[in-house]
């Protein structure tokens, strides 16, 4: 006979007995290595403690009590869960020492930027410059403190009360056009927000951050692992920056900056104007591009496109050279693919797979003599690659340009220098697509960019390319790690920044996203990330897509699109 007050539980592989009711921290505490994980000792083999816990696929806080048999996974700053975690703790603890020391204070998140985040703070008493290091100290002093995260439930009426009380409305609008009924909320003082996820149970885990000015505002600053910061104060982040507050200011035109905002335009029927009015936006600075393009023609014929996974590089290419034939000049794609080594030359990856985006993995040498030849006016024989049998097919595509042709490359190595090494660095013109999300669920809770480029993908792969959202969900991280290797290092190279996001998307792929999501069966690995995607993409009213133009790069995901792919 089982005892009622013991529960089986599964932790790194291990069978456990635990009581009933035990919390995951006095279980994690017990059973990991070096324990102690609230005193910040590092289990084997990590470089951070315990932050958090998968319970099943869920994550949860570490002060989650345990009240059914279970599978526990421990999660860790190295960890994309864990690493949320602790980026939403650490800016909770931001507001609270702006909230106690600068009450009337208005702090809005931004874009991801320099391994953190960027914040606006507009305070009429103390000038940024020199609010910042009270704010870092106040910080300090409440991680030293060790303040619990103290987490309580309320009705909606009473949250969008008290928000109203606090000049929230941002967090009003949310939850008038969510239509929650009721409302968790955190915080570790004066501070309340609502809770958009797990936090550590204290702020004693949080010792490891930063903050530096990027004016008009600032950076928080996250480590990578342990204490590690990259200080990135300059050129690399500053063209993203522009984009930034670029697009900040067509939202600020558009009156749409967050949700709630959106909802409103959705409920009220204005939706349809913000679209036109977005479009339009992407349209003149593609327009722009291909003006740049037009004013160097005396020494530019080749433009090289690259971004990563879901970011629009297609249908930006095809409506670039739309407005390249405007002004005169006819466009030639030359695709890297059909570069390709054959499949037994290919370089592995760290699961001894063959890496395809590894820049090895491209005939750089034969690809850069065609180069030559075709900026030469000379003609080539383009290799064609046969993915199948993963080599070179027999026959070839003969190429050469004319006078007023303009050579299009588009592909995640277009930025990488030794790509395109043989042509001299004026004669090119380097174009970064990203996908910089500027919505914010409100002031205090921004929306993760690689979120909406995930949701694209889940989208379009379902849609177009066979794969369900748990198998696009599962190579997700894989994609990322190899942006990070091949994609990300090479941003400064850019002469252009194209900013692909556009507000009202979240809002046209939820009901696509949506459907696709609840495909996703509840014992299925990648149950927990779909979940947790299919609660975000429910914060928006949905758009159908009746009013989205056919040229819009949401086409390219969605479909519809009047280009072909």
């Amino acid at each position: 006979m089982t005892n009622p007050q013991q529960l089986e539980i599964n932790l790194e592989g291990q069978t456990l007995s635990v009581k009933y009711g035990k919390r995951i921290l006095d279980i994690f505490n017990r059973y990991l290595p070096k324990g102690e994980l609230s005193d910040s000792v590092l289990p084997a083999g990590h470089q951070s403690g315990v932050l958090a816990a998968k319970l099943n696929q869920r994550v949860v806080s570490l002060d989650t009590p345990i009240n059914f048999t279970c599978r526990l996974t421990p999660l860790f700053l190295e960890d994309r869960e864990g690493a949320a975690v602790y980026r939403r703790s650490v800016c909770l603890l931001l507001y609270e020492a702006i909230k106690e020391l600068y009450p009337e204070a208005r702090v809005v998140v931004g874009q991801s930027l320099a391994g953190g985040y960027y914040f606006d703070l507009e305070s009429q008493t103390q000038p940024l410059p020199d609010a910042l290091p009270e704010i870092e100290t106040r910080m300090r002093r409440i991680v030293a403190e060790k303040r619990p995260f103290v987490r309580s439930i309320t009705t909606s009426e009473e949250a969008c009360r008290r928000f109203a009380q606090e000049g929230y409305e941002d967090k009003v609008k949310l939850l008038n056009s969510t239509r929650w009924v009721e409302v968790r909320l955190v915080g570790c003082g004066v501070f309340q927000d609502i809770q958009h996820g797990p936090v550590v149970p204290h702020t004693g885990y949080l010792e490891r951050f930063s903050l530096f000015l990027m004016p008009p505002g600032f950076i928080l600053q996250f480590p990578t692992s342990g204490n590690i910061f990259e200080r990135a104060d300059g050129s690399p982040y500053q063209s993203l920056f522009q984009i930034y507050l670029e697009t900040k200011v067509w939202n600020q035109i558009l009156g749409v900056t967050n949700v709630g905002t959106l909802n409103e335009a959705c409920l009220s029927g204005e939706i349809g104007e913000v679209i036109k009015i977005a479009e339009g936006f992407q349209e003149k600075k593609i327009a722009g591009f291909a003006d740049e393009v037009s004013k160097r023609r005396d020494r530019v014929r080749l433009v090289l496109i690259a971004g990563p996974s879901s970011s629009g590089k297609t249908t930006f290419s095809k409506r670039l050279m739309v407005q390249l034939r405007v002004n005169g000049l006819r466009p030639v794609t030359l695709g890297t693919d059909n570069y390709f080594v054959n499949r037994e030359q290919t370089p592995l990856d760290d699961y001894g797979q063959p890496d395809l985006e590894s820049l090895k993995a491209v005939d750089t040498a034969l690809f850069n003599e065609h180069l030559d030849a075709l900026l030469a006016g000379r003609s080539v024989n383009v290799p064609v690659f046969d993915f199948p049998s993963g080599t070179r097919a027999e026959r070839v595509m003969p190429m050469q340009l004319g006078e007023n042709d303009i050579l299009i490359v588009e592909g995640i190595h277009g930025l990488n220098p030794e790509l395109t090494q043989s042509v001299p660095l004026e004669k090119k013109l380097k174009i970064y697509i990203s996908a910089l999300t500027q919505l914010s669920l409100d002031d205090h809770n921004r929306i993760m960019t690689a979120d909406i480029r995930l949701l694209r993908r889940i989208v379009r792969d379902r849609a177009f390319r066979g794969y369900n959202a748990s198998k696009t969900i599962a190579m997700w991280l894989s994609v990322l790690r190899g942006e990070r290797k091949n994609i990300f290092p090479y941003q400064s190279e850019a002469d252009l920044v194209f900013n692909s996001s556009l507000v009202y998307e979240p809002a046209a792929l939820r009901p696509f996203a949506e459907r696709y999501l609840l495909e996703v069966p509840m014992d299925d690995d990648n149950f927990g990330q779909a979940y947790r995607l299919l609660q975000f993409v429910r914060m928006f009213v949905p758009i159908f897509p009746d009013e989205i133009p056919h040229t819009s790069i949401l086409r390219e995901f969605i479909g519809g699109s009047s280009f072909d792919y």
